[in-house]
């Protein structure tokens, strides 16, 4: 089947906001598809040479936090952040937006700062130079059917000598959380059965994708 061709005479702007614009991709004579995106016009996935496409940078990461403390069984660190689209709590991975500062260099230390950036915000740990950074996946895309929306896999194992002290103080503008949930394997693989957390509250698929990444020990 012939690919269709998107360039940028085809992509029309028709919803701007500070997060989120919409375009409309006329793929062809009198057909239209419609991209939801965090990206500006210059940006944009779907006009991209396939050059560009297999170079590019990811919106976001997501981090998969393994607590690997000498002598304990593992541990995932997740949290319970309010997603203004399902409005509710749910449980997720430490995640966000690839900032301007983070972006400075190549594309592998643009995700790793973000990351690290990320998970002091959102649980107030500092990385420290004896905990593992291992990116899982450079760029997954979330639902490409609507959104060029991608994000980076990344494992942070950490290997604390004293107690870790969490915090959700580092919340930034509409962020906004509930406490932490520390689960060892045994927790992730019922969570995985069930589909749900323990108040009966969907997840998202980067919790889901980190759940079992734990449970098969793929972090070790």
């Amino acid at each position: 089947m012939k690919r269709p061709n998107i360039t940028k005479e085809c992509a029309k702007h028709v919803f701007e906001s500070r997060f989120m614009n919409v375009f409309d991709l006329q793929y062809e004579e009198g057909k239209h598809y419609f991209d939801a995106t965090r990206r500006d016009f210059d940006r944009l996935v779907a006009i991209k040479s396939d050059e560009e496409f297999k170079k590019m940078i990811p919106d976001a990461v997501s981090c998969f936090v393994v607590i690997d403390r000498e002598g304990e069984e593992a541990k995932l660190l997740l949290a319970k952040e309010f997603r203004y689209p399902t409005a509710h709590f749910i449980l997720g991975v430490p995640a966000g937006l690839i900032d301007k500062d983070d972006a400075e260099g190549d594309a592998e230390s643009a995700i790793i700062n973000a990351a690290k950036r990320e998970i002091k915000e959102e649980t107030g740990i500092e990385v420290g130079e004896k905990d593992t950074v291992k990116i899982v996946n450079p760029l997954v895309f979330s639902s490409p059917g609507m959104t060029d929306e991608s994000n980076a896999l990344v494992l942070v194992v950490l290997h604390p000598e004293e107690k870790l002290v969490l915090t959700q103080e580092g919340a930034e503008g509409q962020e906004c959380f509930n406490g932490f949930s520390i689960i060892n394997k045994e927790k992730a693989l019922e969570l995985i059965k069930n589909g749900r957390d323990d108040s009966g509250v969907f997840y998202s698929v980067y919790t889901w994708m980190a759940l079992v990444y734990f449970a098969m020990d793929m972090w070790k």
